[in-house]
């Protein structure tokens, strides 16, 4: 699988999957990753790809223009386009596994200061995405995220494939059991015998019991 990322900052895309699993994983040929620099089809000696604001307003847009071209750039292998934006639909885990039986290269485009020129999102791009229903400082964190969350989802990315099966949010607002590690005891905080006893049905069935749920009163501790 194939993700391209258009952006102004290709560094910090390729730092993030240079190391780790991501790194592992594209050197084993599972997925690739293609940055391209907005800032090559600028079409101004200043390389220029943000302007103000017809109508009036705080702030720079990115230009329709020069997006156009860096996807033009890719021709076929753009596959299914996606813009992060704070107004786009929330991602969640069966998009994302939605978008890997695709098999289609997956083509983020990442905005930046104020926003995107509203025609990026009206005629170039087939969805756009948000993290929340919060906003970061650039797009390039959620294009990250979402490529992240697709990509372990490949064969052969975990070395487990009952990884992927235990997971969190491969049910509805069902979350992972809990797990735990040595020291059996820590603090006076011990692990549940059960999990210590070697019976794997008793360990199975403690750990359907005490599967979490996200509780939506939380915010009440802040």
């Amino acid at each position: 699988m194939k993700f391209n990322f258009i952006t102004l900052f290709p560094e910090k895309i390729q730092s993030y999957f240079s190391q780790g699993l991501q790194q592992k994983a594209i050197e084993s040929g599972i997925f690739s990753i293609n940055t391209i620099q907005l800032r090559d089809f600028s079409g101004n000696k200043h390389n220029r790809v943000d302007d103000t604001i017809y109508g009036g307003g705080p702030g720079m847009l990115l230009r329709v223009e020069p997006i156009h071209k860096a996807l033009l750039s890719l021709g076929e292998n753009k596959g299914i386009v996606i813009l992060t934006s704070p107004s786009g639909i929330p991602f969640h885990q069966d998009i994302a596994n939605k978008l890997k039986e695709t098999g289609k290269p997956l083509t983020f485009i990442s905005g930046y200061y104020e926003g995107v020129d509203h025609r990026v999102a009206e005629h170039l791009v087939d969805m756009e995405m948000s993290l929340g229903n919060y906003v970061i400082s650039a797009g390039d964190l959620a294009s990250i995220c979402i490529a992240d969350a697709v990509s372990r989802l490949l064969p052969g990315f975990l070395g487990a494939g009952e990884s992927l099966l235990d997971e969190s949010h491969n049910y509805p607002n069902v979350l992972e059991y809990p797990q735990f590690t040595k020291p059996s005891e820590y603090n006076g905080w011990k692990v549940p015998e059960v999990l210590l006893s070697g019976n794997h049905a008793s360990i199975l069935a403690w750990r359907e019991q005490n599967r979490k749920k996200i509780d939506p009163d939380q915010e009440r501790k802040l």
